[in-house]
């Protein structure tokens, strides 16, 4: 089954309200923290399973032994189309096809409407979002990770390095500046990486590529700094809101 919707915001900031599981409030759905990652198990209504197997840019999919869903998102003119795709396994042989049809569909398409609603919303508030930037730099098909000083929380785990956009100030000239506090390094900023990755209600995580305009970093605000490799990056305890942001950082050094 196939249904779609076109939300009016750009790709990365649907892709971030997809990720963001307070979306999936009211529909059932166990989920294991506040943001989806790959390899995470979702466990809905019924005990039913499911393993994301897809959490970027391009969408969401988790898959289990009987049920299928899959969310693409692409940039149009007037926004993002989003295009869900349900697909399952029919048990209980006339009965099941009979159930099947009068109940699984029905019922699947008043989820996907809710939920497009629901995604509708979230993405609206995102759009709103204060920004945190963070920097992918990246030197000889490696990425530089900073280790946590502070808080005790979250001492000794990765994270890229940035921070928080000021009034009148733009996300690239932010990570500029981020980049010489913490490193004491200046970078030139490049596209975009990934979605924006929701931290609270009104707050997203927002990467950009970057490479080092001279320098060497050094770990001024922070345990360590370090180079990694692609293979690398899932081994890293990261940050939760960098986790989500392995694959694409994967993809950048590939």
């Amino acid at each position: 089954m196939r249904a779609s919707a076109l939300v009016d915001a750009p790709v990365a900031v649907v892709a971030g309200a997809l990720l963001d599981t307070s979306s999936l409030a009211g529909f059932g759905v166990k989920v294991p923290g506040p943001l989806l990652c790959l390899g995470d198990v979702l466990t809905g209504p019924f005990g039913v399973r499911l393993a994301v197997t897809r959490a970027d840019l391009s969408g969401v999919s988790a898959a289990g032994d009987l049920l299928e869903l899959h969310t693409d998102l692409v940039a149009t003119g007037a926004g993002t189309l989003v295009v869900d795709r349900v697909s399952w396994t029919t048990v209980g042989g006339v009965v099941g096809r009979f159930a099947d049809v009068t109940v699984g569909r029905g019922m699947a398409l008043r989820v996907l409407e809710k939920r497009s609603a629901s995604l509708a919303r979230r993405s609206a508030e995102l759009g709103a979002a204060r920004v945190v930037v963070g920097a992918a730099i990246v030197r000889g098909g490696r990425l530089l990770a900073q280790q946590r000083a502070f808080p005790e929380s979250h001492a000794g785990q990765w994270e890229l390095p940035g921070g928080r956009v000021e009034p009148e100030e733009k996300p690239e000239e932010a990570l500029v500046r981020e980049c010489v506090e913490e490193l004491g390094v200046p970078v030139v900023v490049g596209e975009q990486v990934g979605p924006d990755v929701p931290l609270k209600q009104d707050l997203v995580l927002r990467i950009y590529a970057a490479e080092l305009a001279g320098g060497e970093p050094e770990a001024l605000e922070h345990n360590a700094v370090r180079w990694v490799t692609a293979g690398q990056l899932p081994g890293l305890d990261w940050l939760p809101a960098d986790r989500v942001l392995v694959p694409a950082l994967q993809d950048l050094l590939n």
